[in-house]
């Protein structure tokens, strides 16, 4: 393996707020325009599926998940730097699928940077597709970019239906 860090297999489990500041602190680290601490707590006194990868005592991603009806968002998913490329964000992301799957929501949202080619790429080879396009939608140094909006329909395990 090259470089970053090695993990034998994560346990994958819920945020709590006592996890706020190494999830802040990986936010900082990797977002250009991050969330902020009081987000995070928004979102876990919302009641939002938030969860951690953590091994060994250190947490190296999360992901939050904001559950409607019978469709979910997924508001943000972070890889702590020295852990990407791994596959660690791989596994949140299903981790995400698989509980709003038990849900029973029928599909899940999400939208991302144009310029952030790693996650379109996790996304599409996980399952989402494209449905638009909301322009301007995130602030950057130079003003704004576009956000692509994309949607995975989750299957209904107990009949094979889509």
């Amino acid at each position: 393996m090259g470089c970053g860090v090695e993990i034998e297999g994560p346990l994958m489990r819920i945020m709590t707020p006592a996890d706020l500041d190494e999830v802040h602190g990986i936010e900082l680290a990797i977002q250009a325009y991050p969330w902020t601490r009081g987000n995070f707590m928004d979102a876990l006194k919302r009641g939002y599926l938030s969860c951690v990868a953590e091994d060994e005592g250190v947490i190296h991603g999360y992901a939050i998940l904001m559950p409607g009806l019978d469709e979910a968002e997924l508001l943000t998913i972070g890889v702590a730097a020295a852990s990407q490329r791994i596959g660690l964000g791989r596994m949140l992301l299903n981790e995400m699928l698989q509980k709003a799957s038990a849900m029973n929501m029928k599909r899940v949202f999400l939208e991302v940077r144009t310029s952030n080619e790693a996650a379109i790429s996790l996304y599409r080879n996980v399952g989402f597709s494209l449905v638009g396009v909301r322009r301007g939608y995130y602030q950057n140094a130079g003003g704004s970019e576009d956000a692509l909006v994309m949607a995975c329909d989750l299957k209904d395990e107990a009949n094979g239906q889509v």
